[in-house]
This record gives structure tokens, C-alpha cells and sequence, in this order.
């Protein structure tokens, strides 16, 4: 057991490197206590335990913390969250401190990760749920499917990603994909996949600005319901039978009028 509360010594103070920033009275307002002893517990517990690295101790509150709280401007109001792959619990638990009104549950496979999460949760009184398992398995969708928003960070490649979350989803629900400054690169690269995940509307967004160092960057995509997956698809097949058929009469044409010239 990682007993939380017995590594931070019993106590919320926090070596000056771990003293939030200003922005982050904006972020948690009168709940910036919860967030300062998720910080220690990260910065102690979490580092012992192999699920932060140590170097990332100075930077937790604008790297991580912050960085990951100020997706809730892209989230309803009451929206129930599933955050898969939650790790040492980014971006939910920052979430779950900033934003009291979502109904979020973390999602992780590994269970000293969520032994974690579970004493944290319980030590500072946050209204989350912890599930063990993979996205993709069916006692974690029977759990938390139905979302309307699927959050992850630092978890797979797009692709792969989709194929994840778009089932957790409810139809029109939004995944939210925490990518940094690669993420247009990526959604450029992989936007094929998350179309034949089922996904549409995808964009990059940008959230946090004014209040982190670096905005965060996400790629957020909407679970198309199987109707409109259908007919963009057959959309996609009329355009490409008719490119197809295109530039085979294009092809055919040059073969006849280079038969001519050789006729002459």
C-alpha cells in the first residue's frame, strides 16, 4: 500500500520548488489546498513509486498540473469524464479538483497506479471513481461507457487512441486527446484512422492561454453516430470512384491520341 498521507509526513507544506504559481489561485480558486497536496503527493509518494520521474518535480505544477486542470475549458458543464490510461492521475485528478461538477472516473490497468489514485482520492475526499482494466476491455466499457467526454494524456498514438476511446463514448460525445506541440502533425498523419475509428469534426484547440508557461494542446474528435459514419463513407467512396474514374479517362484518352500520332 502506498499509504499517501504517511509519506507526505502528515502535512500540506512543500519545499519552495512545489509553491503553486498565481495562475493557479485562477485554476482551483477555494480549492487550491486539494491541488497543492495532489503536488506533494506526486512529488513524494509518486516519486518513489516510479510514477512520476524525479526531474519532473520541479516542473508539476505548469507541466502537469496546470497544464492538464485547463482542459476544463473545453468541458460541459456536469459532463461525466472517463480518463483512460490515468497514470499517476493526469489529466483527471487535476480535473476532478478544478472542475467539483464533473462526474470523472480514471481509468488504468496497472494496479500500483491505482492504489495510488484510490488513497489519494479517498485522503483529500474527491467524488471520483478509479476502474482497473484496459479501455478496450468490456467489464471497463460495461463501467464507464456512455461518456460524454473521453480524456487522455501521453497514452498512444491517435490511431490507436481512437480506437480506445470512441467506444467509451456516447454518440456525439468528445475525445480529448492531450498531445502537445506535435498534435496538428499528428492529426495530419493519422487522420485517416481516427476517420475509419468512426470520429469526425476533428481540430486541434488550445486551452490554458494567459494561464500556463506553454498552451496545452489537444485534439478533440466527436463519435459519429453509425448512420453519419456510414454515409460519409459512402460519400467518400462516390468521390473516390469518380477521381478513379477520372483519371482513367484521362489515361484513355492519351493512349488513343498517342495511337493517332503513330497512325500519321
Amino acid at each position: 500500500m502506498f499509504h499517501v498521507e504517511r509519506d507526505l509526513g502528515g502535512t500540506t507544506a512543500a519545499p519552495a520548488e512545489l509553491e503553486p504559481p498565481a495562475s493557479a489561485v485562477t485554476v482551483f480558486g477555494d480549492r487550491l489546498d486539494i491541488a497543492q497536496r495532489y503536488c506533494a503527493a506526486l512529488a513524494t509518494a509518486g516519486v518513489q513509486h516510479g510514477l512520476i520521474g524525479p526531474r519532473e518535480v520541479p516542473r508539476l505544477w505548469d507541466r502537469h498540473i496546470l497544464n492538464c486542470a485547463v482542459l476544463g475549458e473545453l468541458i460541459a458543464e456536469g459532463a461525466a469524464v472517463v480518463d483512460i490510461g490515468s497514470g499517476a492521475g493526469l489529466p483527471g485528478i487535476p480535473l476532478a479538483i478544478a472542475r467539483p461538477d464533473l462526474r470523472i472516473t480514471l481509468v488504468e490497468p496497472l494496479l500500483r497506479r491505482t492504489i495510488f489514485l484510490s488513497e489519494f482520492i479517498e485522503s483529500v475526499g474527491l467524488d471520483v471513481t478509479v476502474v482497473r482494466g484496459r479501455a478496450e476491455q468490456s467489464g471497463v466499457m460495461k463501467e464507464a461507457g456512455g461518456a460524454d467526454v473521453v480524456t487522455s494524456r501521453a497514452v498512444a498514438p491517435l490511431g490507436k487512441l481512437a480506437q480506445w476511446s470512441l467506444p467509451l463514448l456516447r454518440d456525439h460525445g468528445h475525445m480529448l486527446a492531450l498531445k502537445g506541440a506535435s498534435a496538428a502533425e499528428e492529426l495530419e498523419r493519422d487522420g485517416d484512422a481516427l476517420a475509419r475509428a468512426g470520429a469526425g469534426n476533428a481540430i486541434v484547440l488550445a486551452c490554458g492561454v494567459g494561464l500556463v508557461s506553454t498552451p496545452t494542446m489537444v485534439i478533440s474528435a466527436e463519435r459519429l453516430p453509425r448512420a453519419e459514419r456510414t454515409s460519409r463513407r459512402r460519400a467518400e467512396r462516390v468521390v473516390a470512384g469518380g477521381a478513379e474514374a477520372a483519371r482513367t479517362g484521362a489515361m484513355e484518352r492519351g493512349r488513343v491520341k498517342r495511337a493517332g500520332r503513330k497512325a500519321k
